[in-house]
């Protein structure tokens, strides 16, 4: 049966929601710390942003380690973010429009193309990263408002989701930044031209009238046939903007089978089973607690999980205790 949170523990967090906004007031500067990621500065004119991975950076005493990481597949917990942020500077330099389809994420290199699927319902589509987030517990990725509405995110808030990063497109996106251009997504997912062939090289040969032989009839030749018309490629119906970060906020959204999945919390992955079984013990007193093998680059590795967990309120409230309980790595999983 799926983990709840107890109606006790529902009470608490009801009790502390009223006193809330006076705890706003008084962690003004922590929260003013955690959004630095994502500029609050007013920018006076459009920018295209710039291609960046940046350095390891800690918020709320954790810390993220941006790298290039072309392999990169996650399933978690995605939101949303918009109004508050609509018009600013986001992480990479961009102007951040709710209306476009891009995303945060707190490691990858902006600019990247992801493919977000809705493990809800199925839907999926292609997001570009140019911001750094989301940096609340147990999100992975924080979809532009446009985004969400077409994955059906927006009115509940967040949904199980599975990023894929797409790397050769997200490379032709980075080194087109680097260059000082950006491509909109639908150019950098066009397949390329492969490799230019040089032609044969071609004889001369003159030609040079010949009398018949006496007694024979010659047949005047029939006309040449007109060489096959050769079609142009079409020129690229999507340009390189050169000095603009807007895309179509239409996008093409797929559509995949739905499985069932389950919401878990990993407190920890070890090679050494001793250590796993010995937090497993340790956490087992929150919520039953599991122990999955799994392999990464050819080495083993013992998974502790809690779970599963009925919903996402659930999963935020279990996350909360085992974080508290002085494991900061832990994150939700969707598997």
């Amino acid at each position: 049966m799926p983990w709840r949170l107890p109606a006790r523990s529902r009470f608490r967090l009801a009790s502390v929601a009223l006193t809330l906004p006076l705890a706003l007031a008084a962690c003004a500067e922590a929260q003013f710390a955690a959004q630095t990621a994502k500029a609050i500065q007013q920018p006076s004119a459009k920018t295209q942003g710039y291609y960046k991975v940046g350095d390891p950076y800690e918020i709320k005493g954790v810390w993220y380690y941006p790298t290039v990481d072309y392999s990169y597949t996650e399933t978690g917990i995605a939101s949303w973010y918009g109004p508050g942020f609509h018009g600013k500077l986001t992480a990479n330099g961009e102007i951040y429009d709710e209306n476009d389809l891009t995303a945060a994420h707190r490691t990858l290199p902006m600019p990247s193309l992801v493919r977000v699927t809705n493990l809800e319902n199925g839907r999926a589509l292609v997001v570009r990263v140019n911001d750094r987030g989301p940096f609340a517990h147990g999100r992975i990725i924080d979809l532009s408002r446009r985004s969400a509405q077409l994955l059906g995110i927006e009115q509940r808030g967040t949904a199980k989701v599975k990023v894929d990063i797409l790397p050769v497109e997200s490379q032709r996106l980075a080194e087109a930044a680097k260059q000082g251009t950006l491509i909109a997504t639908a150019e950098a997912q066009q397949p390329q031209p492969g490799p230019s062939v040089a032609a044969s090289p071609v004889a001369s040969v003159r030609a040079e009238a010949l009398p018949p032989p006496s007694s024979t009839q010659v047949a005047r030749a029939p006309n040449p046939a007109p060489p096959p018309a050769v079609s142009r490629p079409p020129a690229s119906a999507v340009a390189i903007l050169a000095n603009s970060g807007t895309q179509s906020n239409t996008g093409q959204l797929e559509t995949v089978p739905v499985e069932q999945t389950r919401i878990y919390i990993q407190a920890g992955a070890f090679s050494d089973q001793n250590n796993a079984m010995r937090l497993s013990n340790t956490l087992r007193r929150l919520a039953p607690s599991q122990i999955s093998e799994t392999r990464v680059d050819g080495q083993t590795f013992y998974r502790v999980r809690l779970g599963p967990v009925a919903s996402v309120t659930d999963a935020d409230a279990l996350l909360e205790q085992v974080i508290g309980s002085g494991y900061p790595g832990a994150r939700v999983v969707v598997d």
